[in-house]
């Protein structure tokens, strides 16, 4: 069973990982889920690419990104991080700039405390991480806060709007949740050397579990880009399978010498300008990250549109609210505009068509007056199913 949360030393956390993390790599790597996104003849995604990612739940898509377009979302993003308040609900940066959440509705920066498990054992995230990691201690001199989530990439970096209209990601998101899929929202997670705060194991998804109709893919499934290279000791961790099998007790689940390790978890590893995509019914987590590697994960979530149309659902805010047709193209518009950001930048590329929208291409252009119009606080319509 997993064990409430305890604080250890950051050093002694980083070694009783030490097995675990060799152990599930080598698993990890045997699973066969990796490899470029790949299209068949007739430009659908490869049917092994699928048949791998509903078998285990996850695949990781090698090579993404280019070298040049990851230089400048680290750029931007760095930039972006560098411009946050000095502590939660401070209104200037480290230099006395305002900051650049100000400019937002919704707050663009979360914080918390460094290597802490801020959702564990609460009813926060409408109680899906039922149980609390290992919390090891900051090391000495380490900041009161840790910045790490950003709220809103599309509307934060223009880099990640266009990441966001990328053809073969998109392809991929038609192959798992359908044509007219739709969106769910986009943060960034942030892990830290030596700061970042684990995130206890759970499964995303609160309204299908009891469908009659429910099925390995009811919930959706996130998209994670990632800027630099994803280590065992600081990425997401899964277990292989458990998108199929329901709703999981996850107190009951065994780990090793009763702690927050669970037996027969895989380290999802990969490299700068990776890109995985995670079946958001699978049982997955962090561990605070305790190694001397950085993490940043841009954070993008799709879902098959049947299974958003008329649900109604709670919000995170404790709002109830029911997504209609007209609800979901609002949102799903924000998909056309990165097409055509992307198609501006990347003028080589051939666009992706999203069918849904067809026809409406001209009044979606990527310009300063579809910013304000439709990017600029999109997030507050972020759907949650």
């Amino acid at each position: 069973m997993v064990q409430t949360a305890e604080k250890i030393g950051s050093d002694e956390h980083a070694a009783a990982m030490a097995d675990y993390i060799r152990r599930g790599e080598a698993a990890a790597m045997a699973l066969g889920n990796r490899g470029p996104i790949r299209l068949d003849e007739n430009g659908d995604l490869a049917a092994d690419i699928l048949e791998a990612y509903w078998r285990t739940g996850f695949y990781v898509f090698e090579g993404v990104i280019g070298e040049a377009e990851l230089a400048e979302l680290r750029a931007e993003f760095d930039d972006v991080l560098s411009r946050a308040p000095v502590e939660p609900e401070a209104e200037v940066d480290a230099e006395g700039r305002p900051a650049f959440s100000l400019q937002f509705e919704r707050p663009a920066y979360r914080f918390t405390k460094p290597l802490s498990d801020p959702v564990g054992g609460t009813t926060k995230n409408n109680g899906r991480h039922p149980v609390a990691m290992i919390s090891p201690e900051a090391a000495e001199g380490a900041p009161e806060w840790t910045v790490h989530m950003l709220d809103g990439n599309l509307h934060l970096m223009d880099s990640a709007l266009r990441l966001y209209g990328h053809p073969g990601l998109l392809k991929v998101a038609e192959a798992i949740a359908g044509e007219d899929f739709v969106p769910y929202n986009e943060v960034v997670f942030i892990k830290e050397p030596g700061l970042g705060p684990s995130v206890a194991w759970h499964q995303d998804g609160t309204t299908h579990w009891d469908a009659e109709d429910w099925n390995a893919g009811a919930h959706g499934y996130n998209s994670m880009a990632q800027l630099h290279d994803c280590t065992a000791g600081n990425c997401v961790w899964v277990l292989p399978g458990s998108h199929r099998m329901g709703k999981v007790d996850i107190r009951a689940l065994e780990t090793e010498d009763g702690s927050d390790r669970l037996v027969g978890a895989v380290p999802m590893v990969c490299r700068a300008g990776d890109v995985v995509v995670l079946n958001r019914q699978m049982v997955h987590g962090s561990f605070a990250n305790s190694s001397p590697d950085r993490r940043v994960t841009l954070n993008a979530g799709f879902f098959p549109r049947e299974r958003v149309m008329n649900v109604t659902t709670r919000r995170l805010t404790g709002a109830v609210e029911t997504y209609d047709a007209e609800r979901i193209e609002g949102r799903s518009r924000i998909i056309q505009l990165a097409i055509d950001a992307r198609r501006k930048a990347f003028p080589d590329e051939t666009p992706y068509r999203y069918r849904p929208l067809a026809g409406q291409e001209e009044a979606l252009r990527w310009n300063e007056t579809n910013r304000q119009a439709i990017l600029r606080n999109y997030n507050l319509s972020d759907m949650f199913i």
